[in-house]
């Protein structure tokens, strides 16, 4: 299924506005409710809406922190790359992780309270992570620009 225009105004307002009433969204995209709603379902089934969320400010939670963290495996192999991602996964500090092209083979973002919690993350998982040939980790020291929001 391709998108429409129409379909593009309601994951646009839905991006930045997740909790709003259907109402108020087929009203914000010049559609009825019941219009509105059956192309939101249509938009969940096909999976283009994965799931809603609550994005928590990282200050707040006491985790202000941010640290890029570029790894490079010590090898290739599919049971290399299996093993790395499958214990990568369990980490709760890192929000993302990316298997890249070019110098590193992942990028992962962590989250830290500070620097003796990231010596903690570093000490008691990302060190023991399998496969890892060396490891370059980055601080963020502002964060100048942020979304969540995919442009439609």
């Amino acid at each position: 299924m391709s998108l429409d225009q129409t379909d593009r105004r309601i994951l646009g307002v839905l991006q930045k506005q997740g909790r709003i009433s259907n109402s108020d969204l087929a009203e914000a995209v010049n559609l009825s409710a019941s219009a509105c709603h059956r192309r939101m379902q249509r938009l969940e089934t096909d999976g283009y809406i994965r799931g809603y969320v609550a994005l928590l400010d990282a200050r707040k939670m006491q985790l202000p922190t941010t640290v890029f963290v570029e790894i490079t495996l010590s090898g290739q192999a599919d049971e290399v790359l299996d093993a790395f991602e499958k214990a990568v996964a369990r980490i709760p500090d890192v929000l993302e992780c990316h298997l890249m092209a070019g110098t590193a083979d992942y990028l992962l973002k962590v989250v830290a309270e500070d620097t003796e919690d990231f010596a903690r993350i570093h000490r008691q998982y990302l060190a023991r992570l399998p496969g890892v040939a060396q490891m370059q980790s980055s601080f963020a020291l502002r964060t100048v620009f942020k979304t969540t929001a995919l442009p439609v």
